[in-house]
């Protein structure tokens, strides 16, 4: 594709000289412009590779054209040639500090126009093929930076699968609780990008119960004391697992782990922090664990109905579970419903191909 070279002088026969000029040793298009004006509203609609314009011109002298030139979108780094028929130092300084390129005083000589021109022509050239091989080089990073966090997802489904094998909660439950938890951070007024990072890192709460064995796991009676402070362990064990990670998703997920069975008031575990001293992503999974949990039917247990289940959150609000959290889960009844609609069945693709509520 021919570049496009823009002209701009007062005086017609200088508009056709440089023009013939330009066009003996380039196939550029030129176009030439007597007003400084029309040739800047012609600039504002196009993308000229090169700029030659004159300094003396009535409405706008060359430097105020430069200066308003370059206040255009992406015209920051168009060469441009002004031409003047003044020698003064002090205007060439002032042309280049206004953003001109170079400069040519009159009477111009042939020779050394055609070398500036062919000069500037190739840088700009080498500018904008410098502009797409950084866009270009963008786009990989955008693309290689999505194969990772799908990668990363991935491992995120499997790790929570793998405590879901060993526990009777369904992959449904944890599809679940991690859309409820990110509707709460919704209506609390976190950001998006928190709100996703809680959608995908809340499965991994329940990971520590990788390390609990099978006869206190799956005991189908009470547990007795010793077997309750072994199961009780699962969340320092999940954040044992997961901490130190370099991702984002899975630091989220070991805090979660380690918190989400801490209370407001402190009767929680395994550390017994209170209040606002549990982390928010902690406290918000609580509330979207438990009332899964409570409106879930177990081999074990009956469903409880909604009913119940929102009067044991607002029974426990403040007691179990942050008031806010419970507050802002209750807002927009209408998604919690969508929400158990929507993930009836075990669905692996679900998780990895949703976004935050």
């Amino acid at each position: 594709m021919a570049q496009q070279v823009l002209i701009i002088d007062d005086v017609e026969s200088n508009l056709l000289l440089f023009k013939a000029m330009v066009q003996q040793n380039s196939i550029a298009q030129v176009h030439i412009f007597p007003s400084p004006l029309d040739g800047l509203a012609w600039a504002g609609e196009n993308e000229p590779d090169l700029v030659i314009v004159d300094y003396m011109m009535p409405q706008l002298h060359g430097i105020d054209f430069i200066l308003a030139f370059r206040q255009l979108p992406g015209k920051d780094t168009t060469p441009i040639l002004m031409v003047t028929a003044n020698d003064q130092k002090a205007v060439c300084y002032e042309a280049l500090g206004a953003g001109a390129t170079d400069f040519l005083t009159k009477p111009v000589d042939k020779v050394e126009f055609q070398a500036r021109i062919k000069n500037m022509l190739t840088l700009s050239d080498a500018q904008k093929k410098l502009a797409g091989r950084s866009t270009w080089l963008a786009e990989e990073v955008r693309r290689a930076t999505l194969e990772i966090l799908d990668r990363e997802r991935e491992t995120v489904v499997r790790l929570s699968r793998a405590a879901e094998y060993r526990d009777p909660d369904t992959g449904a439950h944890i599809l679940r609780m991690a859309h409820y938890s990110a509707l709460i951070a919704r209506e609390l007024g976190l950001s998006v990008s928190d709100q996703t990072l809680l959608l995908e890192a809340a499965p991994m709460h329940d990971i520590g119960k990788v390390g609990i064995p099978d006869a206190i796991l799956l005991k189908p009676d009470r547990l007795t004391e010793h077997e309750m402070s072994v199961m009780r362990s699962h969340p320092l064990l999940g954040y044992k697992l997961l901490n130190g990670s370099a991702s984002k998703v899975l630091q989220a997920g070991a805090e979660i782990a380690l918190g989400h069975h801490e209370k407001f008031d402190g009767s929680g575990y395994p550390a017994g922090l209170v209040g606002e001293a549990i982390p928010i992503f902690s406290r918000i999974v609580a509330v979207a664990d438990v009332f899964d949990a409570l409106t879930s039917e177990r081999p074990y247990k009956k469903a409880w109905t909604m009913e119940q289940s929102i009067g044991f959150l607002k029974a426990n609000s403040g007691s179990h579970f942050d008031p806010a959290c419970v507050e802002a889960f209750l807002v927009d009844w209408a998604a919690v419903l969508a929400i158990k609609k929507r993930f009836q069945d075990e669905d692996e693709s679900a998780f990895n191909h949703s976004g935050a509520t």
